[in-house]
């Protein structure tokens, strides 16, 4: 009888050259370092959202406008979002590539839908980020007076706070674009250490506030504080704040191809970054009301989350939490940065920048894109300088740049529904897939898209032109969306992207 030999165990390739031979489905060369585990892409996400980043800048907008029950537009804001969010993490199971916005659209749009998508988003993300710089002044000053390095006043809407705003937020930039030009792992690294100083502030805030109450949970049922008109009005604008907030979560899916198994990983940080902010800012929201000093003095709309704290914690520990604020608001700029650098990649790696050739180069050694970065940050200290002496034009900027997100998010989620009400196939079994729910979140998610849009965009003179000024600040955000569509159509046209991409869309990739 013939001996039996078993044949040796097949060796599987590690986890990296899985993800890699993967990227390679799509026709992409693996250049970019993958080193980022599951607490890392969630830290992406997080901090882009960033609620102490956000909620200390807008808190005193909302309020000022909705009055405590502006709390209830979180909540509606959230599950708006949360649709959305649903479709991305389908979204980022069956295409893990990085500059998610821009490659979704177009495999599921087309060429010129995912060229405008990807373009919209390099714009909202460059304003956003020198958005985010600018929250320094909100913190630093109160920290330390010596930040106030311009003048005395501190206040944004100041000359001298408007100037000193755009020091330490241009000062910022250059320290996170040499953090991104030196790589992925210690991006890595600096994020996830700021997003765990982040939560352990944001839980030391919520607990300081719970246990110094001036008054019960009823108070989120009040409007008496709300701004003259209907109340309906009022809510709609004081509802801006949640979604200046809630932005963002999709920075795990830009980051796919230096993450590990992104196919499962990026879908489930997309829905927990999200989640995640969105109990924080709630209960941050609820705790700020429930411990105000007062709600009638005027405070509440014009220092917001900072005149809670500092009147509940006027001390050394008061200035710690503050420096937590302040290390969120780094980590957020940080990550914008990175979402922005990778989806600039992403579209020049195609050939659809001008420049495309170098900006699509990948440093050997860093494994990161540097002229990218490089390019986002000096563009956002350029939006910095606008600032100088004159707050209202940059304030409007950072508003309507929220609007051209909103409609990059919407170039994903129309042509998803239109391919699923087409018969789309979902993701491979196994991984993140909606299933017969699809259509049905897909439609909402849409419709949530285009009411946001239109409510971010509306020409209101108490968002556009507080203290005054021409009809095109009045008009800025449809007038900001023309201008870069029409810049849009030139560029496009100048790297001449060629024909419809559709049939790039690849097989189904194996679980």
């Amino acid at each position: 009888m013939a001996t039996r030999v078993d044949s040796p165990a097949p060796v599987l390739p590690p986890p990296a050259s899985q993800d890699n031979a993967d990227l390679a489905g799509f026709g992409y060369q693996p250049v970019l370092h993958r080193k980022l585990g599951r607490y890392a892409s969630f830290a992406a996400g997080f901090s882009f959202v960033s609620i102490l980043t956000t909620i200390f800048q807008f808190f005193g907008f909302g309020y000022s406008f909705g009055g405590a029950a502006f709390f209830w537009t979180w909540p509606v804001v959230f599950v708006g979002q949360f649709l959305v969010a649903l479709n991305f993490a389908e979204l980022a199971a069956r295409y893990p590539i990085s500059g998610c916005i821009y490659q979704w659209s177009r495999r599921l749009g087309g060429e010129v839908v995912g060229w405008f998508a990807g373009w919209m988003m390099v714009i909202a993300q460059i304003v956003t980020a020198a958005a985010a710089a600018i929250a320094l002044q909100v913190v630093l000053p109160s920290i330390w007076s010596g930040f106030q390095i311009v003048g005395d006043d501190t206040a944004l809407t100041s000359t001298s706070g408007a100037t000193n705003a755009a020091l330490l937020g241009s000062v910022l930039l250059v320290f996170t674009t040499v953090i991104n030009v030196i790589g992925i792992d210690l991006m890595a690294r600096i994020n996830s250490i700021g997003v765990t100083v982040e939560i352990i502030g944001v839980l030391a805030i919520i607990a300081l506030f719970f246990t110094h109450t001036e008054r019960g949970p009823g108070v989120v049922l009040q409007t008496d504080q709300a701004a003259p008109g209907p109340y309906w009005a009022a809510f709609l604008v004081s509802g801006l704040m949640a979604a200046y907030v809630m932005v963002g979560f999709d920075s795990a899916g830009e980051l796919s191809e230096e993450t590990k198994n992104p196919r499962r990983v990026a879908p489930r940080t997309i829905l927990t970054a999200l989640s995640v902010s969105a109990l924080g800012g709630g209960l941050l929201l609820l705790g700020a009301l429930m411990a105000a000093p007062s709600l009638d003095d005027g405070s509440l709309g014009t220092e917001g989350l900072a005149y809670v704290l500092t009147s509940k914690l006027d001390s050394p520990a008061g200035k710690v939490l503050l420096g937590c604020v302040a290390v969120a608001i780094t980590v957020c700029t940080l990550a914008i940065q990175t979402a922005g650098s990778r989806l600039m990649f992403s579209m020049a790696r195609d050939g659809k920048l001008p420049f495309a050739r170098r900006l699509a180069v990948v440093h050997p050694r860093f494994g990161t894109p540097v002229l990218p970065a490089v390019i986002i940050g000096v563009l956002g200290i350029g939006l910095l300088v606008l600032n100088l002496g004159n707050a209202a034009i940059f304030a409007t900027l950072a508003s309507v740049c929220i609007v051209t997100l909103y409609l990059a998010y919407l170039l994903v989620t129309v042509p998803l529904l239109m391919r699923r009400i087409r018969g789309w196939d979902s993701a491979a079994v196994g991984l993140f897939s909606l299933g017969r729910f699809g259509i049905p979140i897909n439609a909402l998610a849409v419709v949530w898209g285009v009411a946001m849009a239109v409510n971010l965009a509306w020409p209101r003179a108490e968002v556009y032109t507080p203290n005054g000024g021409g009809w095109w600040m009045l008009w800025a955000a449809p007038l900001f969306v023309v201008i870069v569509v029409a810049v849009g159509v030139v560029v496009h046209r100048i790297v001449n992207a060629g024909p419809s991409t559709e049939s790039l869309e690849p097989a189904p990739q194996p679980a």
